[in-house]
């Protein structure tokens, strides 16, 4: 009977999903506004022509609403390990930002980004504190040990391999005429260094001509050639490039060598560090995200608009 009387019955009216909220997280909101001004200012950030057409924009959706997710549920967390910035955390931070440009171009920056002055500094103090609690909660718990560092270097010995290297000088001059004259005063016992900074018309002129330590490779083919087959101290024959014509002198050398653990302990403690760091940190918010109460509202999604926002004037 009752089941009669439910079917017969309209069924009851289900609560609407707010149609200005895209998503909410533990209960808290991203507003269909805020959705559309993130997005609109990734799509307008990118290179070259912009996804317009909504098969185009819907990847960039689906990311940006996973990012939104997560920065929430990073925040929450924080929030519940009393995690906070001062003031002053957040104007330093602003204000590394800001001497990355030149003089009066950062404001221009935040407008062409339309991106307020009072944005920016919400969105800082949202990175200082996620990196703060990445630092307590994920980091902290991180460490490499010395087994590691050592199992590291035994199977990864090519990478710590210097290849054999020479320090060379040069002069270079535009005519074959002018070097061979120079070559001719190196004989008679003049001063490579001393020649280099008066007529050789290369960058390290000013420092007697002094290329520094290089290994193969690294310089052009006549380069190489000259420097890893003359003896320390001798000078080259007249080279021609198409840089103009060269004298080449060999300083010193060093034959190719495996360093030793102790010189290299540093440099894979470091790079280890970053990999456990990483793998903690990605963990970390993945356990996050799979405890979070997320409802996605796709109607309300389906309809953010991806149109050009208006220029917002700058914050002073």
């Amino acid at each position: 009977m009752c089941a009669a009387l439910l079917a017969a019955c309209p069924e009851k009216a289900r609560p609407k999903a707010d149609p200005n909220a895209v998503a909410t997280i533990n209960g808290d909101v991203v507003s269909k506004g805020e959705f559309e001004t993130e997005l609109t200012r990734e799509l307008q950030a990118m290179e070259g022509v912009p996804p317009r057409s909504p098969e185009q924009t819907e990847p960039f959706k689906q990311a940006l609403l996973e990012t939104l997710i997560e920065r929430a549920v990073l925040l929450q967390a924080a929030k519940a390990a009393q995690v906070s910035v001062t003031p002053d955390e957040v104007d330093r931070r602003v204000l590394a930002l800001a001497s990355e440009y030149p003089a009066e171009s950062f404001d221009a920056a935040l407008a062409q980004g339309q991106t307020t002055r009072t944005e920016l500094e919400k969105k800082t103090r949202e990175q200082l504190i996620i990196e703060k609690l990445f630092d307590k909660e994920v980091y902290a718990r991180v460490a490499v040990t010395e087994d590691q560092i050592r199992r590291y270097f035994d199977e990864h010995g090519p990478e710590f391999v210097e290849p054999e290297q020479v320090r060379a000088s040069q002069i270079v001059v535009k005519g074959l005429d002018d070097a061979k004259k120079l070559q001719q005063q190196l004989w008679a016992g003049k001063k490579f260094p001393d020649l280099a900074r008066r007529y050789s018309l290369g960058p390290e002129a000013r420092v007697g001509g002094d290329l520094g330590w290089f290994p193969r490779g690294v310089m052009p083919a006549q380069f190489d050639e000259q420097a890893f087959k003359l003896p320390v101290g001798q000078v080259s024959e007249v080279v021609s490039t198409d840089f103009g014509f060269h004298l080449f002198k060999v300083m010193e050398k060093k034959p190719a060598r495996k360093r030793e653990l102790p010189e290299v302990r540093g440099q894979i403690e470091k790079r280890l560090l970053g990999e456990l760091r990483e793998k903690a940190q990605k963990d970390y918010v993945k356990s996050l995200r799979a405890g979070a109460v997320v409802a996605v509202n796709n109607d309300a999604l389906q309809t953010v608009s991806t149109h050009p926002m208006r220029a917002k004037a700058v914050e002073p």
